[in-house]
């Protein structure tokens, strides 16, 4: 049998691409977003997605980004998604723990993973299917994806040292996720708040102290102008991943080609913000120094506390919360077997520079 020319098979699998694009349901993704879209990783990573979802999708399907409370409330993202008031939304899953605690797991884990270890448990372990089977469960009609990743946060800032847990106790202060049930076995208040609200929140007093996330992104809501101390390192957020929701109906409405242009670009995503935020860290600690802020590294004493209070935190959920404790011990399984390559196949670390 002769083989085609190469420009003729170059026309025909074009062609054939062609008739696919035409054969399909041309749609739009209403997507509200949680965090503001100039927010390095944490709002950049979605307009990745939909700059490139036309092209991707020989123009089927695409993307408009509406940014927090422009369609949709933040906190009502979950909610619209699943009864099908937008066809997408962007957020954290541990946005969600006031309504499915176990749903923190699936954005971060004190204590780790990091992102190499926390992307493998969820495309070569169980991650994503327990992910969507808690969804399932709560009967949300929704389909949910990893799509984006962050690097490590930074602790907190503070206005004064912190050296001893003492130290921490009665402090009022702005904290995320599973961290947040850490810090108050140490006495602290914590509560939540979106980035926009933090700083005038600390300038009227109303906390003392906060953490948001990396040092790039925390640069763009201004906390070194009013807090001096900035600790390190993010024991409660080494790696957080962003998740992409998608109403079930709509999902199901795609083709499969539509499907996997999702599937794909949200994999590509992730891989564009963890390299991102790897890169750009370092110039904002160094212009933060020079600005009269002081990186605090945590000492062994504060880690070790921070750690006990979390295993704390992990056998108190495990207890109340099946959901919880199903996925927790299935991350877990996964860590154990990744710790004899980890251990063996990186180097040791440095001693913090800070």
């Amino acid at each position: 049998m002769k083989k085609l020319p190469l420009l003729i098979m170059s026309a025909l699998v074009a062609g054939s691409f062609s008739t696919a694009a035409m054969a399909e349901k041309k749609m739009l993704l209403k997507t509200p977003i949680y965090y503001n879209s100039v927010l390095p990783g944490l709002g950049t990573t979605i307009k990745y997605v939909a700059d490139n979802m036309s092209t991707l999708s020989g123009n089927s399907l695409k993307m408009k980004i509406y940014e927090p409370n422009k369609l949709v409330n933040p906190k009502e993202i979950l909610d619209a998604v699943s009864t099908g008031k937008v066809q997408a939304g962007y957020a954290l899953a541990g946005n969600w723990g006031g309504k499915i605690p176990a749903a923190r797991l699936f954005s971060s884990v004190p204590f780790g993973p990091e992102a190499p270890e926390y992307l493998a448990w969820f495309y070569q372990g169980n991650g994503n299917k327990l992910h969507q089977e808690l969804y399932d469960q709560n009967n949300l009609n929704i389909k949910v994806q990893v799509c984006g990743v962050l690097a490590p946060e930074t602790s907190g800032w503070f206005k004064d040292e912190i050296n001893k847990p003492e130290d921490l106790k009665g402090l009022k202060m702005r904290f995320f996720g599973l961290g947040a049930l850490v810090m108050e076995k140490l006495g602290v208040s914590t509560v939540g708040l979106p980035g926009g609200e933090i700083f005038p929140a600390i300038e009227k007093g109303v906390i003392d102290a906060t953490e948001f996330s990396m040092p790039a992104v925390d640069q763009r809501i201004g906390l070194k102008k009013l807090l001096k101390y900035n600790y390190f390192p993010g024991w409660h957020q080494q790696a957080t991943l962003m998740e992409l929701i998608i109403n079930k109906d709509v999902w199901n409405k795609m083709s499969e080609r539509q499907q996997s242009v999702v599937e794909h670009l949200c994999k590509s995503a992730t891989l564009d913000a963890l390299a991102l935020g790897e890169a750009i860290q370092s110039p904002v600690m160094i212009q933060n120094v020079e600005q009269g802020v002081v990186n605090k590294y945590w000492s062994e004493e504060m880690l070790s506390t921070f750690k006990t209070k979390w295993e704390e935190v992990v056998d108190e959920q495990s207890a109340k919360d099946p959901a919880f404790k199903r996925i927790y011990d299935d991350l877990s399984g996964f860590r154990k077997r990744y710790d004899l390559w980890e251990s063996n196949a990186f180097l040791p670390r440095p001693k913090p520079s800070i």
